[in-house]
């Protein structure tokens, strides 16, 4: 026999008093906290409770009694279901005001060090199509909403070319319009599942990994330039030049056409050769003057106008005169690292990404930028006493970690460097309130500067400049 499911309780009436981590927002019932998706401070609802714990309990609404005066409209037809852009039912002020608590509340918890006021969040300006970079799946069977499912319809037009339902591999939402990408990414979009249904293109199964197309990538840049990668299951030379050959005529605009083959069983391409089908290998993003060249694999971040106001922070805090040796660790594809170039003598960058760490080598020449070294290898690795020797001990050194954080060997490394300034530029304030700490023994944090990348999600990045004791 199998195991008997188990029955939670229906809470009534529960009042929702706060916004938590990850989004989720939060009401009380007796002693123990309610995490509630999609709900907003203020509303009043009924909870069926789906997970139950010592201390919480997680639960979805089934009935709304009263909804919050701060409540806003979501502007997405696909609210709720994609998965995506969670919080447009909060004011932009009120999903500012919350990010910065949320930066607040984790320094101070998890680091529990001494902290200066934390400078007001920097908003977006942009707070719709502020992405640069969309990534699309096919579906041979797209994901039903709950009203199709309850007027008991058939599953018409059943292809899908839209986003992952959250956590599941293998159901994909159709998408009609995002927000979240400057045209022609719509528009492409459109016309790449049009095309290819009137042709007969088998869209992908990923259950039986039958079909043909698998994935549309569309990046934008603030040159106005684009680059498209289409991803088929298989070659088929005759059916792909079509489909190439259709988006190259339609859209003169695309500066960068690409195609891969991979008939592996994810969808990952960086593995693979991903080949040109017309115009450059590339596109160009711009920032002060500077240009920096993105291919297929590059990293770059993904909103582009907030990424110079993020990066101009970390150099503000860096508060370089022109005679520092500066380490950007983590470099990536060398951003930060040729941004900041200009103010110091040298930067020496480091990356686990070898393919990365050539993009910033490109980016160094295509600038004229002849006082940066960039090297390839696990940071806790290469980062030693013999590496510093060789390229000077650091006045500042710049962290820019993946969510993850810095490795613990990492962080002892930098101690024993002994520089001046340190720049801690994170996407998690958690992780960095936890390596902040093991800095406190020998650093103080003299500055912190939320700043707001991806509106209507409860992401947010967070600068903290810190200096020796």
């Amino acid at each position: 026999m199998g195991r008997k499911k188990a029955k939670y309780p229906l809470i009534e009436g529960l009042e929702i008093t706060d916004v938590a981590a990850e989004g989720k927002a939060l009401g009380k019932y007796g002693d123990l906290v309610v995490f509630v998706p999609m709900a907003v401070p203020g509303d009043v609802v009924d909870v069926q409770v789906t997970n139950k714990r010592r201390r919480f309990m997680e639960g979805t609404i089934t009935r709304h009694l009263k909804k919050s005066e701060r409540r806003a409209e979501p502007f997405c037809e696909h609210y709720g279901v994609c998965g995506g852009c969670k919080w447009q039912n909060l004011p932009y002020e009120d999903q500012l005001k919350y990010k910065q608590q949320q930066v607040e509340d984790q320094l101070r918890r998890i680091g529990k060090i001494d902290l200066p006021p934390v400078s007001p969040i920097i908003g977006s300006e942009e707070t719709v199509y502020y992405r640069n970079k969309l990534e699309f799946t096919f579906s041979c069977r797209r994901w039903m909403t709950r009203e199709e499912i309850a007027a008991g319809d058939e599953l018409r037009d059943p292809e899908a070319l839209g986003f992952h339902i959250p956590g599941m591999f293998d159901k994909i939402l159709d998408i009609r319009h995002c927000w979240l990408q400057p045209e022609p990414s719509n528009a492409i979009r459109l016309a790449v599942k049009e095309f290819c249904l009137e042709r007969g293109y088998e869209f992908y199964n990923p259950r039986t990994h039958e079909g043909y197309l698998r994935n549309l990538t569309v990046r934008t840049a603030s040159t106005g330039e684009t680059m498209v990668i289409v991803a088929f299951a298989r070659h088929d030379p005759e059916r792909q030049t079509a489909l190439l050959n259709f988006l190259e005529t339609k859209f003169p605009e695309i500066t960068s056409l690409m195609y891969v083959v991979n008939s592996k069983l994810n969808d990952t391409i960086h593995d693979l050769e991903i080949r040109l089908h017309a115009g450059r290998d590339h596109i160009f993003e711009e920032m002060e003057g500077l240009r920096f060249k993105i291919g297929p694999k590059s990293f770059y971040q993904t909103n582009s106008r907030q990424a110079y106001r993020l990066y101009s922070i970390a150099r503000e805090f860096a508060a370089l005169k022109g005679d520092e040796i500066v380490y950007d660790l983590y470099t990536g594809t060398g951003t930060i690292a040729n941004f900041i170039a200009r103010g110091c003598r040298k930067v020496v960058g480091i990356e686990y990404v070898p393919e990365a760490i050539e993009d910033a080598r490109i980016n160094a020449r295509i600038n004229g930028l002849e006082n940066t070294v960039f090297y390839a290898g696990d940071m806790k690795d290469v980062l030693n006493e013999a590496f510093i020797a060789e390229n000077g001990r650091p006045d500042v050194v710049i962290l820019d970690p993946p969510r993850a954080g810095i490795h613990p060997d990492v962080a002892e490394t930098v101690l024993k460097a002994a520089p001046e300034r340190i720049v801690y530029v994170s996407c998690n304030p958690a992780t960095q309130a936890r390596d902040i700490a093991v800095f406190d023994r020998d650093y103080r944090v003299v500055r912190v500067q939320p700043v707001d990348m991806f509106p209507h999600t409860h992401h947010v990045e967070n600068v903290v400049c810190l200096e020796r004791k």
